[in-house]
């Protein structure tokens, strides 16, 4: 890459990330931006919760605690910018942490918020416009705890124009903290969808911090160090491609496989990945290894943006119950599951005793009898296993008398169960739902804060915005692999014998992004990992629709698996309700090969 290059560093990936990150960037980076993303969607009603119960709260403690406290001098005098959205539900709070953070450092850093993406004053106003879930045409939640625009990069840019030193935001999409810097180094427009795609691709790979430099690696065993896990650092062109690495010395594992994971991690069709400022496309994107744990990144497109922000609401809805037991011995996953029912049997004869009504939901899961793979486990014979029971009820009293009937299972039923998990009884907790839909750029006013001015944000709303019909064409998948003649598929292998996988969450939907090996695997996937193949394998825990895209510039697919959550996030009472292990059963799905691939692994297989 020639000319300028901006280096930007993420620290964490989620509320709670590890403290060594920013540490590492900041002293051993060389970069020129840390960013950080601590807002998953759950979050912002936990940060709500928190701020109904002390105003001062509501926002990621630890961004003041753990980053600006430790490291506010050196930031100052390596003049390192920080951006992020720890601000949560109350930026405002956040940044007064950060002020005194810098005071006791004795540094001064000129902090701005942005502000805007906090509907909750407006909710009368959407409802009287008629806004409804953008998935279907259900009205707004009569009863809301946080309703939140997503917003972009502009008005992060637009702070670091004014001079900001530090850029606080609330709910912002993950990939802006990155885009923002972007755009004000680089001067980018909001007609420059190629270069805005490009950032939001950078952002979008440092969002998950270590993610994309060997954690959760379908090959995890080739990564070395992990208790010294490396965090990335973009190195980003005026042109949108950039260079991922990390700090020398460090743990993790950089490769394009690493890289492309990321890329796939929590997206839709691949051909539109929507954020405020660009609807991105990432089907051409490509990966080249340049060096050591360095890979570069190149070849994405964008197209004009919607008119409207994606907006996240939550509401309270009853409430759940969790907790497992251990359970030993002979036919342990059969014993386990009937102490589980008889359980919740007992439970309902004393509900309707009491007349509490009956459970609106019940999960029993037998952790270590693969009960998440359904017909597909092959733990029929474990010895030991964790029972999980999970319910959902309308009245918080019921859900405690459930938790309070566990115990007594120990000397009063199945022979084997050998104690329960957690101090104490476990208690009900309330169950918050997601509801989104889209609301007008035009209604949502979008400001900077910084140090006593207020300074409006241009939305940019396009005229129209984006349009569907422009998107490129679908391939029909391949025909099936042929059953007779020289080439025929007369073996089976693991899915995970020929490509990577990623998967991840987006409300009650998951996705699984694969991709191939080898380009000579690529047309085995067209034809063996349908929608209908995947929709078959995930049949016992999905209740929508599979859909698949391509990803050509990868030799992948990306297939969106809906309503296989439970109701996701904390609605869920299943095992894995952000489908972080989806892409981890599928990989394993038998696939058909001709006999020339099947004794390539074969002796790939011997020579290992």
């Amino acid at each position: 890459m020639g000319g300028k290059t901006v280096r930007i560093g993420g620290s964490s990936g989620f509320w709670g990330d590890t403290e060594t990150a920013a540490i590492q960037l900041v002293r051993h980076g060389k970069i020129d931006y840390l960013v950080s993303d601590y807002l998953a969607e759950v979050t912002m009603s936990i940060m709500a919760a928190q701020k109904m119960r002390n105003p001062q709260a509501g926002y990621a403690t630890d961004f003041a605690t753990a980053v600006m406290a430790p490291l506010a001098r050196e930031i100052a005098d390596k003049k390192i910018k920080v951006v992020t959205n720890a601000g949560g539900v109350n930026p405002q709070a956040c940044r007064d942490a950060v002020l005194k953070a810098c005071e006791a450092a004795g540094v001064k850093l000129r902090v701005a918020v942005v502000q805007g993406d906090d509907l909750m004053p407006q909710v009368q106003r959407f409802r009287d416009a008629g806004i409804k879930e953008m998935d279907g045409d259900a009205p707004l939640p009569a009863k809301i705890t946080s309703m939140n625009a997503y917003l972009g990069g502009f008005p992060i840019a637009r702070a670091l124009a004014e001079g900001a030193d530090v850029v606080i935001t609330g709910r912002c999409v993950d990939s802006a903290v990155t885009l923002g810097p972007l755009i004000h180094e680089f001067g980018w427009t909001m007609e420059d969808y190629d270069r805005l795609a490009s950032g939001t691709l950078a952002g979008h790979i440092l969002e998950c911090g270590a993610q994309c430099n060997g954690g959760n690696f379908t090959d995890w065993q080739l990564v070395p160090d992990y208790d010294n896990m490396g965090f990335p650092i973009a190195e980003v062109s005026a042109d949108g491609s950039f260079v991922l690495s990390k700090p020398d010395g460090t743990g993790g594992l950089i490769t394009t496989a690493t890289v492309a994971e990321q890329m796939l991690y929590e997206i839709g069709d691949p051909r539109a990945y929507m954020v405020p400022d660009v609807a991105c496309d990432f089907t051409q994107a490509r990966y080249e290894q340049v060096g050591k744990d360095k890979v570069r990144i190149s070849g994405v497109t964008g197209r004009a943006p919607t008119d409207s922000y994606k907006v996240s609401t939550t509401w309270p809805d009853g409430f759940k119950f969790a907790s497992i037991f251990m359970l030993s011995g002979i036919d342990a996953v059969a014993k386990g599951r009937h102490s589980a029912e008889m359980i919740i049997k007992k439970t309902r004869r004393m509900f309707r005793e009491k007349n509490l009504g009956d459970y609106r939901e019940v999960s029993i899961e037998v952790i270590g009898g693969e009960d998440t793979y359904g017909p597909h486990s092959r733990a029929a014979d474990a010895r030991e296993v964790v029972v999980k029971i999970a319910a959902r009820h309308d009245q918080k009293e019921a859900l405690g008398l459930l938790g309070r009937e566990i115990a007594p299972m120990a000397t009063g039923g199945v022979v084997g169960m050998s104690g329960s998990f957690g101090a104490g009884r476990v208690a009900p907790s309330p169950v918050i739902r997601m509801f989104s839909c889209l609301v007008p750029k035009t209604m949502v006013p979008v400001t900077v804060e910084l140090e006593g001015r207020t300074i409006a944000v241009d939305p940019g709303a396009p005229p129209g915005g984006f349009h569907a019909g422009l998107l490129p064409q679908e391939a029909p998948p391949a025909p099936p692999l042929p059953m007779t003649g020289p080439d025929a598929a007369t073996e089976t292998v693991p899915l995970v014998a020929l490509a990577y996988g990623r998967s991840g969450d987006k409300g009650d939907n998951a996705n699984i992004g694969i991709f191939a090996r080898k380009p000579a695997y690529e047309p085995i996937l067209d034809a063996e990992v349908t929608e209908e193949a995947v929709a078959k394998w995930f049949a016992h825990r999905i209740n929508g629709k599979v859909t698949r895209w391509r990803l050509p510039g990868i030799g992948g697919f990306n297939f969106l698996l809906r309503e296989a959550l439970g109701g996701g996030g904390m609605a869920s009472i299943k095992a894995d309700p952000l489908a972080k292990a989806f892409a981890q059963m599928l990989l394993d799905m038998p696939v058909r090969v001709p006999p020339a691939v099947a004794g390539e692994l074969k002796a790939a297989q011997k020579a290992a």
